[in-house]
C-alpha cells in the first residue's frame, strides 16, 4: 500500500516500532517558526490504517494542509484582499439566495 507524502514515512514508522502513539510534524506557520504536532493515539489492536484514516481526517479539519499550500508561494498582500473579497462576495450571494427559505 502507497500512501502519499508523510503518512507514507509515518506508516512505515507505526510498523516499525510498536509505540502507543503517533505524531505528525504539521507545518502550520501560526507562530513563527514553531510547529504543532498532530497527535493521535493508538487504540488496542487497532489496525494501522484505521489509525491513518483518523489522522488525516484531524489534519484536515485542522486546515494543515490548507495552509501548506497557502505557503508554497509569496501571496501579495493586495492578491490576499483580493481573494478574501472574492470568497466574502461568494458568501454574501449565497446568504441572499437561501435567506428566503
Amino acid at each position: 500500500m502507497t500512501l502519499p507524502g508523510a503518512v507514507s514515512s509515518l506508516a512505515s514508522l507505526l510498523t516499525g516500532s510498536g509505540r502507543q502513539w503517533v505524531s505528525a510534524r504539521s507545518a502550520a506557520y501560526r507562530r513563527g517558526s514553531e510547529f504543532e504536532l498532530t497527535e493521535i493515539r493508538l487504540k488496542k489492536g487497532e489496525p494501522v490504517e484505521k489509525a491513518l484514516r483518523r489522522l488525516k481526517k484531524k489534519i484536515d479539519r485542522e486546515g494543515t494542509l490548507r495552509e501548506v499550500r497557502n505557503h508554497r508561494h509569496y501571496e501579495k498582500p493586495s492578491e490576499k484582499r483580493r481573494r478574501k473579497m472574492k470568497i466574502a462576495r461568494f458568501s454574501a450571494m449565497l446568504s441572499a439566495r437561501y435567506a428566503d427559505l
